[in-house]
């Protein structure tokens, strides 16, 4: 039975302060009504004896403190979830915002879901084909694993995760695939053109939205990935689907926790941000995987800007603790007209290893990508040491890997934001590229794979 006080102490900004209050629990909601009859919600951040500390999700103006009765409502934040979710666009607190009917769900679940048990996990090891070459040829993605993309402010992570969310799937199986998008603090162009790009080529039919503008409050912010998570958990595990989790953008929802951490006048960590990002974090990248006995999955692909290009910034540093590697944007290559801009070098796919090979990809994918990494390598080297010294100081062979280099980027990175390729004909790129190169160069490749591919 909800109780009802009429002990609001004060109000200050979107925190309230409630005396005399008894029997409410930390994270319940509540709501608050106002002398014209008006409700507004919100949740209960910190409980002192019997005074509870209550956060808004709306703002505080026209809250009277003697006339407002405060109804605690005795259950965490819930989302109905239910098949019709696909094609649906939410807000950040799963109230349907496309102008469709309410969702009539088979049952409401908590959204602070719990992270996975190590021992109930499955290890991630079936492809995932992105249709990026950079991705699916070098830094592969694997069913159930966890790979950031570490952005810049300016760059163009928002295209890249639409074209990722348009054209992943699982290949040669007729398992349901379905995408859960979360948009964290963006623009209300970035959110119309995130949905507008899943209409137009029809991925919204398996994907669910949930948007959170950047006006939104900072508290509305927090809940939008765990909605997310928790859609993806349902369609997964209980209905067996491989769910992609997108999630853009966590440097938003990293600001935002600071912002409430700051209201609530807990101790700062590293720049502000709370000690327990990283908890907070690794609770919501762990409810990410395979289980043990469930057909479903999910993957997570979590997006982030790096302040000030910082990979050594507290955000993309948690993050790369907690995932297992990172696909990186450079600036450098965004300058140069490079689409998508992935710098292959230092990205990494941890699981990649597991998800390539004979019955998953091609039998000479490992030896290609350790290839191809190993000659753009050296290409880079050998074009910095032209800008040092000149084309005149390289030797011949550097010359074939400068040009190789520049070839690598132009035509295996840069494939537009439309271009889907498909992991043969990703090889394919890398075939055409390694046949630039002297066979006898081609130290890393089994002799069986160069006789088969090389240079026809």
């Amino acid at each position: 039975m909800p109780r009802e006080y009429r002990t609001i102490e004060e109000v200050a900004g979107p925190l309230m302060l409630i005396h005399g209050v008894e029997n409410v629990s930390y994270n319940e909601l509540a709501e608050i009504e106002l002398v014209t009859g008006e409700k507004r919600s919100c949740k209960v951040l910190e409980i002192d004896g019997q005074n509870a500390l209550v956060q808004l999700f709306e703002n505080a103006a026209g809250i009277n403190l003697s006339n407002s009765k405060v109804r605690f409502l005795g259950r965490s934040m819930e989302f109905g979830v239910s098949d019709d979710m696909l094609s649906r666009v939410f807000d950040g607190l799963g109230r349907p915002i496309d102008k469709g009917p309410e969702i009539l769900p088979e049952k409401r679940i908590d959204i602070n879901g719990m992270p996975m048990n190590p021992v109930a996990r499955n290890y991630p090891q079936e492809f995932i084909q992105t249709g990026v070459s950079a991705i699916d040829g070098l830094n592969t993605l694997v069913r159930g694993q966890k790979l950031p993309i570490f952005s810049a402010s300016g760059l163009p992570h928002a295209e890249l995760a639409a074209q990722i969310a348009r054209q992943a799937k699982v290949r040669g199986t007729n398992e349901p695939f379905a995408v859960v998008f979360a948009a964290m603090g963006i623009t209300f162009e970035e959110a119309n053109y995130f949905t507008e790009s899943f209409k137009k080529t029809g991925a919204i039919d398996r994907t669910v939205m949930f948007v959170n503008l950047a006006n939104d409050p900072a508290i509305e912010r927090i809940a939008t990935p765990r909605m997310a998570l928790t859609a993806a958990e349902y369609l997964a595990f209980e209905k067996g689907m491989h769910v992609l989790v997108i999630m853009t953008d966590i440097t938003n929802y990293a600001d935002s926790l600071r912002e409430v951490s700051a209201a609530r006048k807990e101790v700062p960590g590293r720049r502000g941000y709370p000690g327990y990002m990283y908890t907070d974090l690794a609770s919501m990248y762990e409810r990410a995987g395979r289980q043990k006995n469930k057909s479903g999955s999910i993957t997570l692909i979590p997006i982030l800007t790096m302040p000030e290009d910082d990979i050594t910034h507290p955000i993309p540093d948690l993050t790369g603790y907690i995932t297992e590697g990172q696909i990186i944007l450079s600036r450098q290559l965004h300058r140069q007209g490079i689409t998508p801009p992935i710098d292959v070098l230092p990205s990494l796919s941890r699981l990649k290893d597991k998800g390539i090979g004979e019955g998953k990809t091609r039998a000479d994918h490992a030896n290609t990508m350790n290839q191809l990494f190993a000659a753009y390598a050296r290409g880079k080297e050998a074009k910095e040491l032209m800008v040092v010294l000149g084309e005149a100081a390289l030797t011949d062979i550097d010359k074939i890997y400068a040009r190789f280099s520049d070839a690598f980027e132009q035509e295996y990175i840069s494939q537009g934001y439309f271009t889907n390729r498909d992991i043969e004909e990703t090889l394919e790129i890398g075939w055409k590229l390694l046949s630039m190169i002297p066979r006898m160069e081609l130290k890393r490749i089994k002799d069986e794979f160069l006789d088969k591919y090389y240079g026809k």
